[in-house]
């Protein structure tokens, strides 16, 4: 530091798991860390009243007695979004509005990719769910439906014939209101294409299906213009080739693809715009043909990163959203873990049954006896004894995600091998008409 006082951090959605991260960074007593957001409010909300948030949002930090020096988020839509409406207002150093826009808008973000790597772009098409006729698709079958604006897969539809287009549509019109709200106030702040203006928030994308080939997640930062990639992660998804099941760091695609990915990612970032700030961009690599399909990018951290790159580098890469933040270079990888490779796995029940409970799950003790057996392991229970599937928060429209669980180890094998170890003990149970099931 240059000075002796500590830098104030307001942190969109802080919460205590991903403040232990935070005072992992190097020098984090040089930090101050403050709630903006309640962690709730802005990640599990029914509804997000944007101008009342971002009116909360000013009215802490114009109270506050002391510099603000950084404002950050690592969750999605719609914190990322508000981030830079707030720097701009407290003269902070980030990206634009309109860069972070053409990021999670996925339909203006695959127009500006198509520009700059159309070879790795797919077939792609806006859908007005309201217009749209259920006997006329976009796109042959199979493709995805998703909405512009949304996270976590919610409302991110498989299509493969009429039923399954219908059924999306009827989807979607009951539930976009909860993205399309908020996403149109966030638009009045931006200076848009009179195309995505005129359209409005309530809108669709239609994309040909790429899910086949090794996918993978380039983690980097565009700090005054220059881009840089510090870390490729792997995701394996599950059997339904939609719900992720784990992220493993490092990548094992071979280095050569590695180099590809990099180069286009930086064509992407600067076709956007993005600068003075992190990101994360997916490919898959499909093998066979040797190529490369860009699925999307996000103008943040991915904080189901963040405990693995800590594991493996020693540091979790928060730090890089703290620097960049902060107008400073970040210094990352930091090459200190006490691991070679880690993973994020995603336990899940698979199937549409939102009636299914579940019949046994571990206590507190056991958890924190499991991550005393197995040396770094984090595990985050997403169920409790009584839970209807349908309740859990944590879900895609093809799965119930059970827990988060952390490992490191010093081989791939030993790591997969520890996970199932792990697994089984925790023992997860669930039932449905009488009939108890894992």
């Amino acid at each position: 530091m240059d000075d002796d006082r500590r830098r104030n951090v307001f942190v969109a959605g802080l919460d205590p798991f991903n403040l232990r991260l935070l005072k992992n960074v190097r020098h984090a007593d040089d930090y101050a860390f403050h709630t903006l957001f309640d962690f709730d409010e802005i990640t599990h909300a029914e509804r997000f009243d944007m101008e009342a948030l971002l009116e909360k949002a000013r009215g802490v930090l114009r109270d506050f007695d002391g510099s603000i020096d950084a404002i950050v988020s690592y969750w999605d839509f719609p914190s990322i979004v508000m981030m830079p409406i707030l720097r701009r207002e407290f003269g902070l150093p980030g990206p634009s509005l309109e860069s972070v826009l053409r990021c999670q808008h996925k339909y203006w973000s695959r127009s500006v990719q198509r520009n700059a790597v159309p070879r790795q772009v797919p077939r792609f098409a806006r859908v007005d769910p309201f217009e749209a006729d259920p006997d006329a698709p976009p796109l042959d079958y199979p493709f995805w439906l998703k909405p512009v604006v949304a996270h976590s897969s919610i409302l991110g539809f498989r299509v493969e014939n009429r039923e399954d287009y219908a059924h999306a549509l009827a989807q979607t019109r009951s539930g976009i209101s909860r993205f399309a709200e908020p996403l149109e106030v966030l638009m009045g702040y931006a200076d848009l294409p009179a195309e995505i203006a005129e359209a409005g928030a309530a809108q669709c994308i239609a994309e040909e299906i790429i899910s086949q080939g090794a996918q993978c997640t380039l983690e980097g930062y565009v700090f005054r213009g220059e881009t840089e990639i510090y870390g490729i992660v792997d995701s394996i998804r599950g059997p339904n080739r939609s719900s992720l099941e784990r992220y493993e760091y490092p990548s094992a695609l071979p280095e050569p693809v590695k180099a590809r990915m990099r180069a286009s990612a930086a064509e992407v970032v600067a076709a956007i715009g993005l600068d003075n700030s992190p990101f994360n961009i997916e490919y898959f690599y499909h093998e066979e043909e040797d190529s490369l399909s860009l699925l999307e990018i996000n103008a943040r951290i991915s904080k189901s990163h963040s405990p693995i790159f800590d594991m493996v580098e020693g540091v979790p890469h928060k730090e890089v959203m703290l620097d960049v933040a902060l107008g400073r270079k970040p210094d990352y990888p930091a090459r200190r873990g006490e691991f070679r490779y880690a993973a994020k796995f995603m336990p899940r029940f698979y199937g549409h049954s939102d009636d299914e409970v579940v019949t046994h799950a571990p206590g507190e003790d056991e958890i924190r006896a499991l991550e005393e057996r197995f040396p770094g392991a984090r595990i985050q229970l997403y169920v409790q004894e009584g839970l209807r599937l349908g309740e859990l928060k944590h879900r895609d429209e093809y799965s119930h995600e059970l827990a988060a669980i952390f490992l490191g180890a010093s081989s791939r094998e030993a790591l997969h091998a520890d996970f199932e170890e792990l697994f089984d003990a925790m023992d997860i149970r669930t039932a449905e008409t009488g009939k108890e099931g894992h």
